[in-house]
């Protein structure tokens, strides 16, 4: 019987997407009828609250900036108005009256001094309160000496056009503190201009205003320059951040804004909100930030919320579809899941006869059919690991000196090649040491070759024992050996090396004291193959014999040894 093309095209369709199961099925229905309906929802109610949340945001924001504002601008006028008053008192003019007309002297500026750091210690928003004349020179001052003071620009016509002359702040180190520059004219009968008093007026009044206008969690205000002068436009005067600079494109954006909010990086990195205004009686800008997420993190929440509903609903509804499948498919999937084993070689399945049935008889064939397999299995490996333990041994003498038990030279070679290989992708060097027994052959045909294989096999441990285990220690052939120090220069290897010499003239050998001699050389600096380096270090080890043997000597370089100890006495017989 032929299927429809209605019903083809649905088959393939299922086998794509994964749908042939039943369970799989009945799990895609319940997640449709839950998700779609219960997104939708979720979404529509996630973008109301979402615009809400950030018109409240932003308006918090702009408000503080706003209000900060109107505060600074406010505070500037109280230290107009008292700057004023100081200057209007009859002592200042007065005695600033008679220091013009006398030249200066000591009686009137002493009382001018007095008067000043009087009203200094009253008034704590002012660092230090001056007297100068219309040149700019310093006359009197509420400090213990008089110091010349910074002016601002075109201090001397702002005074006698606005009343008043505002400077940049500025960061004074020794004091600690942001200091402004603040000049008011000095007038005799009201139309005389004497000087001007001047205040060093400390801006940490501002900062603790700022701080009851600032928003909630972790938000914060400063002030900031808006116009080229003694300092960059954006450079912060207040606060923690004072003395370093918005961005300029972050400036120049949140100038444009005009008590708009924007969403930048600030002066230390932190991802914030913030809204730059400008009173229009006041030459700087306040600025009021608070950390996005911060700001966000009702928003966040919200999305966390509208997510969960809907995911704990899809998950409700997906746990009963998904046991009404476990109901209706178990059996079928069971012996599906059971054949996948077998097909992916796991052997170790016994599925449970529960039903009877066409499905009960088929677990049962299947369950015999996973029998013979595992027994035929099980002798297959058995005879694969008698032939892998017989491989490993085979491998194992072929790179082993039977004597030594060291590794042989073949071994050597394939040791030395990888390492080369290795150094130089990595820029790293390691050294070769061609040891040889001095005087063997003599020993050989004093002693006899058994007396001569223990000498052998001695020395292969002592060399064991005097390198790291990170070492490669082999037997190069007769009575030399090769030892390969990996990451390692001349001055380690030639230590290592005198070690491995002094260890060996104090053993106590059978018959007689014995030797080697040590010839050292480096990769790449003496060769750059393994065959190269270990014709450096065979032709230093021949140089270290031709000198007496029992020594050490390093490729291409005269070493000196310190003094061979005493020989001891060798054993009688």
């Amino acid at each position: 019987m032929r299927l429809s093309t209605i019903e083809q095209s649905i088959s393939k369709h299922s086998r794509t997407l994964h749908l042939d199961s039943i369970r799989n099925r009945i799990l895609l229905f319940a997640v449709l009828a839950t998700l779609v309906p219960s997104v939708a929802t979720a979404w529509i109610a996630y973008s109301r609250l979402k615009l809400s949340l950030n018109d409240k945001v932003t308006q918090e924001v702009a408000g503080a900036s706003k209000q900060s504002a109107h505060a600074v601008a406010q505070w500037l006028k109280d230290r107009k108005y008292d700057l004023r008053v100081f200057a209007s008192s009859y002592i200042v003019t007065e005695n600033l009256a008679e220091m013009a007309g006398a030249g200066s002297s000591a009686p009137p500026q002493r009382r001018l001094s007095e008067y000043l750091a009087s009203v200094r210690e009253r008034f704590g928003d002012y660092v230090e309160l001056m007297v100068v004349d219309p040149q700019g020179r310093v006359l009197a001052t509420s400090a213990r000496q008089i110091r010349a003071v910074q002016l601002p620009p075109q201090w001397a016509n702002d005074v006698k056009t606005d009343g008043t002359s505002f400077g940049d702040p500025y960061r004074d180190e020794a004091l600690g503190a942001t200091l402004v520059v603040a000049a008011v004219p000095i007038q005799a009968a009201g139309t005389r201009f004497l000087g001007a008093l001047v205040a060093k007026i400390g801006l940490g009044s501002v900062d603790q205003m700022f701080r009851q206008y600032a928003p909630e969690d972790s938000g914060r205000i400063f002030l900031v320059t808006t116009e080229a002068g003694a300092s960059e436009a954006g450079t912060i005067v207040t606060g923690r951040g004072a003395g370093t600079r918005l961005l300029p494109t972050t400036f120049d954006r949140m100038a444009k804004l005009d008590g708009g909010v924007a969403r930048y990086s600030s002066f230390d990195g932190q991802g914030v909100l913030g809204s730059l205004f400008r009173d229009p009686e006041v030459r700087w800008g306040v600025v009021a930030e608070t950390p996005a997420s911060i700001a966000f993190s009702q928003v966040t929440r919200l999305r966390r919320l509208m997510v969960a509903l809907p995911a704990a609903l899809l998950a409700g509804i997906g746990l009963i579809a998904y046991i009404l499948g476990l109901l209706i498919v178990r059996p079928l999937d069971r012996l599906t899941k059971g054949a996948a084993k077998v097909a992916a070689g796991n052997l170790e399945v016994d599925l449970p006869v529960i039903s009877g049935g066409e499905v009960g008889y088929l677990t049962q064939v299947f369950n015999n059919m996973v029998v013979r397999l595992r027994e035929g299995r099980e002798a297959l490996d058995a005879a694969n690991d008698t032939l892998r333990k017989k491989n490993e041994e085979l491998e194992r003498v072929s790179v082993t000196d039977g004597l030594t038990g060291l590794y042989n030279r073949r071994r050597l070679m394939e040791v030395l090649s990888d390492e080369a290989r290795r150094s130089q992708r990595l820029k790293h060097t390691f050294a070769v040491l061609m040891v040889d027994v001095d005087h063997f052959k003599k020993y050989n045909d004093s002693f006899g070759h058994p007396a001569g294989d223990v000498v052998l096999t001695r020395v292969a441990a002592l060399l064991r024992e005097a390198t790291r285990e990170v070492d490669f220690v082999a037997r190069y052939g007769g009575e030399e050996f090769l030892v390969m120090l990996p990451e390692t220069g001349m001055p380690e290897a030639l230590e290592i090396a005198e070690r491995i010499r002094s260890r060996i003239a104090e053993e106590a050998f059978p018959s007689r004291h014995m030797t080697v001699s040590i010839g050292v050389a480096e990769f790449p600096l003496h060769g750059g193959t393994p065959e190269q380096v270990i014709a450096a270090a065979d032709e230093a080890l021949y140089e270290a014999k031709g000198e007496g043997r029992d020594k050490v000597r390093r490729a291409g370089l005269k070493l000196v040894r310190p003094p061979k100890p005493k020989e001891p006495k060798e054993r009688a017989g």
